[in-house]
């Protein structure tokens, strides 16, 4: 199961910054917890989010309770996948596929 889910959608405005947002569940465990997902997501999007997302669109994290125990690269490298998947890297970024 997969420590987050990612959702993109237009920007309402042109930003000068890419907006992320951050949301866990009640679901996912006690303050403690959710905190502790809210803090590896932000971790994570400030490492790859900025260099590799398209300015234009918005950004939200979902968290979930795999996200406790996942290792941080492995959920690093998620994040590169799922901009890759929904096809939303920087123009820079785009990698050819065969």
């Amino acid at each position: 199961m997969p420590g987050f889910v990612l959702q993109v959608a237009p920007a309402d405005q042109p930003q000068p910054n890419v907006r992320v947002g951050f949301t866990v569940s009640r679901k996912v465990g006690n303050a403690v917890a959710r905190n502790r997902v809210r803090r590896r997501l932000r971790e994570i999007a400030g490492m790859v989010i900025p260099d590799e997302a398209r300015p234009d669109l918005d950004y939200v994290l979902v968290g979930r309770q795999a996200a406790l125990a996942r290792d941080f690269a492995a959920m690093r490298q998620e994040l590169q996948e799922a901009l890759k998947r929904l096809k939303v890297l920087a123009p820079g970024n785009v990698v050819a596929t065969p």
